[in-house]
């Protein structure tokens, strides 16, 4: 029997991987999972999951988490600046436990991306492919929920601001790309593949505050500023120093295409259509 293991699996993205490899048919007792903490791990247990203890910054902790398992997946950590160390942490981990293959989240064109996150993920796959394991790679979008942090404050004030000009975006929701995970776990033939997800549908910040706009019956207009100006404002509004530094770069290099593809890799690896845009925001705005 094939034993799967989620890292992160408490995390957002990590629970909906575990509900759609149930809907795949695969047993809470054929996964185990990984957290870093027993409040995490109690939740997981009583639904009838295999909890593995462990930090991706404790190598020895991480061996003996990975002790029978097959299949993992990689789910990127939250710990930006040491992400790279701690990913390689568990490859090696992985490497020693006889672990036969390896999924990770990764980000969309990842080694040339000139987004800030980039170097991070694209050091993790260079440190995959020269594991000698099987892996698949999964180059995630931007997820869509990201463009609903801020819908509160541009319902109240009628403006969606950015810096991203006439950027196109082509996110994808969190459960469109746990599904995608979910398959390469599952179904064999993934190995040794990269694959760029995002949804089927893109934006530019002007289009999609005209989506806003319709879905609330209210005005909404895109305003467009400086990267500097961006970060800046969004300091102002309550946002970390970093966090805001991460949303200003985005938005400044997303003309270059960071942030867009129209493979439809994503739908086709998970045999629909992706979630539109106008549909999340939808329910966001409607209920």
């Amino acid at each position: 029997m094939t034993k799967y293991l989620v890292t992160g699996a408490n995390g957002q993205l990590g629970q909906l991987v575990l509900s759609a490899l149930a809907q795949k048919g695969i047993a809470a007792a054929q996964i185990a999972v990984l957290v870093r903490t027993e409040n995490a791990a109690r939740g997981l247990r009583d639904r009838g999951y295999d909890v593995r203890m462990g930090d991706y910054s404790d190598m020895a902790g991480l061996s003996a988490a990975f002790a029978g398992v097959d299949r993992l997946l990689l789910i990127s950590g939250s710990e930006i600046g040491l992400r790279l160390s701690q990913h390689r942490n568990v490859i090696a981990a992985a490497t020693a436990a006889g672990v036969s293959f390896i999924a990770y989240t990764s980000l969309l064109k990842a080694p040339d991306s000139q987004i800030s996150l980039a170097p991070e993920h694209a050091g993790t796959e260079a440190a995959i492919t020269a594991s000698g394991l099987d892996y698949t790679i999964l180059r995630n979008g931007w997820y869509m929920e990201n463009y609903l942090m801020s819908l509160p404050q541009v319902l109240e004030s009628g403006r969606y601001y950015g810096a991203a000009g006439d950027a196109k975006f082509a996110p994808a929701t969190r459960t469109d790309l746990a599904e995608a995970a979910a398959v390469v776990l599952v179904e064999t033939g993934h190995a040794g593949r990269i694959y760029e997800l995002a949804g089927d549908m893109a934006f530019t910040y002007s289009e999609l505050a005209a989506m806003i706009a319709d879905l609330s019956g209210k005005t909404v207009d895109y305003v467009d500023m400086p990267e500097a100006a961006f970060k800046d404002a969004l300091v102002a509004a309550g946002l970390p120093d970093a966090f805001a530094a991460l949303l200003s770069n985005v938005d400044a290099v997303a003309p270059q295409g960071w942030l867009y593809d129209d493979s439809k890799t994503l739908s086709r690896l998970i045999g629909r259509p992706t979630q539109s845009p106008k549909s999340v925001l939808e329910q966001a705005i409607n209920g």
